[in-house]
């Protein structure tokens, strides 16, 4: 497994990350491996439920970043993981876990994998999803609505007192740590073909 490929891909929160994860694995299939850096949210059995929808899940703090770079490490390696898994309905890590194999393809996907140099640095491709903000908050809307069991009104203050601040923040700065910017998120067709065509080059070495 030396010739492993990490691919990171980052932006904003509904930016069009998981589209563009979407597509590499419908290409290449098995030879993708995918870890979310919102699995690595840190765990907090000690609070109760209402102190933990309180806390700021778009901070650098929020995440176990330091776990996360130690996992990849192994998978670089060719050592399988016990990746955790995060329950967004309760607001916690999961007692669960997921295995994780090495693959030739390892697709690092989060809002927030540019902003600790640590992480960057396992990344052979960074790739940033620019997706204007509006069309950003109304993906969110229907993501957290529909799949997560969230009221309108807590995505909305949410969205308002961490999501954009810590946006403005952490997530666009890192912007310039990419290697390449995809405009229009999981639609621009132009960038995708660059993308996918890179990785066919790697998985053909």
């Amino acid at each position: 497994m030396n010739n492993i490929l990490m691919i990171g891909i980052a932006g904003g929160t509904g930016s069009g990350k998981t589209t563009i994860t979407r597509k590499i694995m419908e290409r290449f299939g098995e030879e993708v491996t995918v870890i979310n850096h919102d699995n690595y949210y840190k765990s907090h059995h000690d609070l109760t439920y209402e102190e933990r929808t309180k806390l700021n899940y778009d901070h650098p703090n929020a995440f176990d970043t330091d776990m996360m770079v130690d996992d990849l490490q192994k998978i670089r390696d060719g050592k399988e993981i016990a990746c955790p898994i995060y329950d967004y309905t309760i607001h916690d890590r999961s007692e669960n876990t997921l295995t994780i194999r090495p693959s030739n393809i390892v697709v690092i996907e989060g809002i927030l994998i540019f902003h600790e140099e640590s992480l960057r640095r396992l990344m052979d491709i960074r790739l940033f999803v620019d997706t204007d903000a509006d069309e950003r908050i109304l993906r969110r809307i229907l993501r957290d609505v529909n799949e997560r069991g969230r009221t309108l009104d807590s995505v909305i203050n949410q969205y308002l007192t961490t999501v954009k601040p810590m946006h403005e923040a952490f997530v666009e700065p890192s912007k310039r740590y990419a290697d390449v910017i995809i405009p229009v998120g999981g639609e621009n067709e132009v960038a995708l073909d660059m993308v996918l065509g890179r990785i066919a080059a790697h998985l053909a070495s």
